[in-house]
């Protein structure tokens, strides 16, 4: 076991990316979500059953409070987290590495310094990404740093400032040679392009349709749309498709109520499937043809709005579209009409998103409760329900026959006959 910090009461969201060249036959966690970012596993062997003693390669304590998510690359673990400092009344937000044969932490950073004030206005819920040849750290409207991968070394850091509602609780993904978040403030929603390799302003876009709570934390999605890139960036009231080029908005879907904003979208078949966030939360599934412009009244294909996700991010499983609530209802909808096929409760409330492996999600809930669940077209079946003793908000990472696990005071690695 590996225990080497203590922990103090200070939680805090930190968001990365990282970014790395392509490695051959390894297989990586390297986004948010996995490397087809829509949370889904090629893994093979994986464990259906363990406990907190069984199974268990290695238990890593990790310093201070955070809940990104492991992203695995080359053999090494990245993770953000957050400390209290006393003497000058800052927050110590950091980036740390990890050994994943071992579970050793082999480098942890100050990147950024933040207020009490700034540390007050925090999102607990966060979800990291990965993509590239450097460390990408984004904590919102903290700041931004770029982390040489080996060392740690700081590139470069940039600062956006705006008020945030929650912090943020959403990932920045790299496009081309670009790295894009949302920073949809209390006052103005605003979709946000750093140059990569500097950190300085590429473009920066205002939303085109605002409402009363304009603050949302949504992780964008790149798509190939007949032949053009596009940012799928969801917020308040609206998701938009960008631009990478310059940011220009090419179209916009408009929904009632909905901010908050953090579920991701997937994308399957040409179609998006995403939930509008909090209020009255609903569903939706849109056509996506190469079409622009308003596309409200043309290319939403169905609404969906009993017990939908404001938090967890969906899945696609042999058909169906799977969708967790935060209060624990999972569902299948049929993906042609949007009817649903079948709910099941389960236990606990729900902040990570699912993760698919086959046939089968791997969910956990924020009391730390992990469910491997066999899904059917008619149903599905709770294969194993494991309880870890810690809370979590972070979504596992899952590679070859290993599950990577965060809870609120630690990293697991988990394997079969470990």
């Amino acid at each position: 076991m590996i225990a080497r910090y203590c922990l103090p009461p200070f939680v805090f969201l930190g968001i990365l990316i990282l970014s790395f060249p392509a490695r051959g036959e390894l297989v990586d966690w390297p986004k948010y979500r996995g490397p087809t970012e829509q949370g889904v596993s090629e893994a093979v062997n994986v464990p259906v059953e363990w406990s907190t003693e069984d199974n268990v390669v290695w238990k890593s304590e990790i310093p201070g409070r955070g809940w990104s998510s492991p992203l695995l690359i080359d053999g090494k673990i990245v993770l953000t987290t957050a400390m209290e400092e006393t003497v000058n009344d800052l927050h110590d937000l950091k980036v740390l590495q990890l050994d994943a044969e071992t579970g050793e932490i082999l480098w942890i950073k100050t990147v950024l310094q933040a207020t009490i004030a700034e540390g007050e206005d925090r999102h607990p819920k966060n979800t990291p990404a990965i993509e590239g040849g450097v460390i990408y750290a984004h904590f919102g409207h903290m700041g931004t740093v770029a982390l040489d991968f080996d060392t740690g070394k700081t590139l470069w850091k940039q600062k956006i400032s705006y008020t945030a509602k929650n912090g943020a609780g959403g990932s920045p993904v790299v496009v081309g040679d670009l790295l894009v978040f949302t920073t949809d403030s209390l006052e103005e929603p605003v979709i946000t392009a750093l140059y990569k390799d500097t950190g300085k302003i590429a473009w920066r876009t205002t939303r085109s349709h605002q409402v009363k709570n304009n603050f949302s934390h949504g992780t964008p999605l790149v798509i190939e749309n007949h032949g053009r890139t596009e940012i799928i960036s969801p917020g308040s009231g609206m998701v938009g498709a960008y631009r990478p080029d310059d940011g220009k908005e090419l179209w916009l879907v408009r929904y009632p109520m909905g901010f908050s904003m953090s579920t991701r979208p997937i994308f399957v078949d040409g179609v998006l499937y995403m939930g509008t966030g909090f209020s009255r939360p609903s569903f939706y599934a849109i056509r996506v043809d190469g079409a622009t412009g308003d596309l409200t009244e043309t290319h939403v294909k169905w609404m969906y709005h009993k017990s939908m996700p404001k938090t967890p991010s969906p899945n696609f499983v042999n058909g169906n579209v799977i969708t967790l609530e935060d209060g624990g209802r999972l569902q299948s909808l049929d993906p042609e009409t949007g009817e649903l096929r079948w709910m099941e409760p389960l236990r606990g409330k729900f902040s990570a998103s699912p993760v698919q492996v086959g046939d089968l999600l791997y969910c956990v809930s924020e009391e730390g409760l992990c469910l491997v669940i066999r899904v059917r077209d008619d149903g599905c079946d709770i294969i194993s329900e494991i309880e870890m003793g810690e809370e979590t908000l972070a979504s596992p990472a899952i590679v070859d026959n290993t599950i990577y696990l965060r809870t609120r005071h630690h990293l697991w690695k988990i394997a079969r006959d470990a």
